[in-house]
């Protein structure tokens, strides 16, 4: 029996993020860590309105997206670097992983720079299913229904079995 392809899950897009906390140099090595990783357009994140960062508009952080087949290749080099291994809470209930790499230094392709130091960043990746358009569409924008959502369990299988991942419990 063939099975229904509105139910295939896929990724949708990763996101390479790093926070600074505070303009100025760190913010600077953030950047340009992330453009020698990634090889892309780096985009600054800021603050939405006063908080404890100060007042709003403050620059603390960078990201970078990627879709298509740049997402699997990225996605593959951050796994490298994490040795294929994300324990099953960092999944969320609507299918999406994060995990952090503790240090650029360990992603195949990258060198160390003295100029940057050592930081580490953050992954988060999003999966869809077909269908998942309708929340998005700017004419009649509708719900997705139960059924089309995805659990934590389809989210580990697809990591287990398209990305190679070993999602278990890791001892320290």
């Amino acid at each position: 029996m063939s099975e229904n392809p509105m139910t295939k899950v896929r990724l949708e897009k990763v996101t390479l993020n790093m926070g600074a906390g505070e303009p100025g140099p760190k913010l600077e090595n953030c950047k340009k860590m992330l453009e020698a990783i990634s090889g892309k357009e780096i985009v600054t994140t800021s603050t939405h309105k006063r908080s404890t960062f100060g007042p709003g508009g403050r620059q603390i952080g960078v990201k970078v997206t990627f879709r298509g087949n740049e997402a699997m290749e990225i996605l593959k080099r951050m796994l490298h670097a994490v040795e294929n291994k994300i324990k099953p809470d960092q999944f969320d209930k609507t299918g999406n992983f994060s995990f952090g790499v503790a240090e650029y230094i360990n992603i195949p392709g990258t060198s160390y720079d003295p100029d940057i130091g050592m930081l580490g960043l953050d992954v988060s990746v999003t999966l869809t299913k077909p269908g998942f358009r309708v929340k998005k569409r700017k004419i009649r924008p509708s719900k997705i229904g139960k059924s089309q959502l995805i659990t934590k369990e389809e989210a580990i299988e697809f990591a287990e079995k398209k990305l190679g991942i070993n999602v278990t419990e890791v001892e320290e």
